[in-house]
């Protein structure tokens, strides 16, 4: 059976003081790069801090650092873009108690939220309005024992299964997972997505691409593939 131990929150950062805001390591406009809203405009509100650390990680500036900012200071910022479209991402943001004070604030201002978190922290308490692009890390992460099963009863077809696929062994784990809990039938969409990692202006897609695209079509899995396409456009530039 998976393990699904809950993992100590991040010490450094937490805080239940909405007036104590949240420690942000930047806010940025650009084209959300993945998931259902690839390709659109997007706020970025990138939040400080993570207990997880995937051998793949490419936001590891993330971990620590950051400013500390007011919830309305965050807002502040958002309305300076001409978008209503928001991305609350990390490092990993419920590390956070304050993000779903920011995202309640948010909502409450018409703003259209996704969130991205690593599935290793409760979603039990994300609005409901907000879109959770939640991952199951596979074993090659380092961290699959992180995985929260208990998150699985708080997803709907409105959130979103991310499972970054390494090698043979992380597909065919995932697709058991896939098929034991009847993930496609749980959310919106469930994605697998190649471990992508590229180095400065040299977005090449590796070959692992098309092996899963072959994997995925010879088992007629019930997901969508898809490749990060901020890294193809700006590689793995800060505030893309």
């Amino acid at each position: 059976m998976p393990n699904s131990t809950l993992p100590i929150r991040n010490t450094t950062i937490p805080t239940t003081d909405p007036e104590a805001g949240l420690k942000v390591t930047e806010i940025f406009y650009s084209l959300q790069g993945e998931a259902l809203t690839a390709g659109l405009p997007t706020i970025f509100i990138r939040l400080t801090g993570c207990p997880l650390r995937c051998v793949y990680c490419d936001t590891e500036y993330a971990f620590v650092g950051g400013e500390r900012m007011s919830l309305e200071g965050i807002l502040a910022v958002c309305q300076s873009f001409p978008c209503q479209r928001i991305c609350l991402t990390g490092g990993e943001p419920l590390a956070q108690p304050n993000a779903i004070a920011l995202m309640n604030l948010l909502l409450a201002h018409g703003y259209e939220i996704s969130l991205e978190t690593s599935g290793a922290l409760s979603v039990a308490e994300v609005p409901t309005a907000v879109s959770k692009v939640m991952d199951i890390k596979t074993p090659s992460s380092q961290e699959a024992d992180k995985n929260l099963w208990q998150n699985l009863p708080y997803l709907t077809a409105h959130d979103q299964i991310k499972f970054v696929i390494m090698n043979r062994d992380d597909y065919d784990w995932s697709k058991q997972i896939l098929a034991d809990y009847q993930l496609d039938k749980k959310v919106a969409t469930v994605w697998f997505s190649p471990m992508f990692n590229v180095e400065e202006r040299q977005a090449n897609v590796p070959t692992l691409a098309t092996d899963l695209a072959e994997w995925i079509l010879a088992d007629a899995l019930p997901v969508r593939f898809q490749l990060q396409l901020h890294k193809i456009i700006w590689a793995d530039a800060k505030g893309k």
